[in-house]
């Protein structure tokens, strides 16, 4: 995916504990650099996780699915580019897209990962599924200036 199409970005830096044996940083960790543009993406649509969600709506969102491809290495001391953006909206669910890339200038014209992740809105009493709020939908859309699938 282009970079253009990514609404938001977080910057950061890859921190010495981060990095393994082989000097590049552990698969693990990306998830960890991904959690954290999350928490961006809900701050910069105006509703910032989990106070401004579930304390105001009364639902939370659980991860359903994880799917990370990895395309390159980072390696510490390095900047980062963590975009995202939401991908899909559906009824209760919503898809985050993902890409990493080194921020240096003159860095490879590909991601070091791709990443997608597939949150499921439920009510957290019974954990079961329920619609994403209309103005959560709203806000989303707005920032993402798309239309529901």
């Amino acid at each position: 995916m282009p970079r253009k199409d990514f609404t938001c970005s977080h910057q950061l830096r890859v921190r010495w504990s981060e990095v393994d044996m082989q000097k590049i940083v552990f698969n693990g960790n990306y998830l960890n650099y991904i959690d954290v543009a999350v928490a961006e993406y809900w701050r910069a649509i105006g509703l910032p996780y989990p106070h401004g969600y579930v304390d105001r709506y009364a639902n939370d969102v659980y991860l359903r699915k994880a799917t990370v491809e990895y395309l390159g290495s980072a390696r510490y001391d390095e900047l980062l580019d963590v975009l995202v953006r939401v991908a899909r909206l559906g009824r209760s669910s919503l898809t985050f897209a993902f890409e990493i890339w080194a921020a240096a200038p003159g860095a490879a014209g590909k991601p070091l990962i791709t990443a997608e992740l597939v949150y499921v809105n439920a009510d957290p009493a019974t954990m079961t599924a329920v619609p994403l709020p209309a103005s959560v939908r709203d806000l989303i859309m707005n920032f993402e200036r798309v239309q529901p699938q």
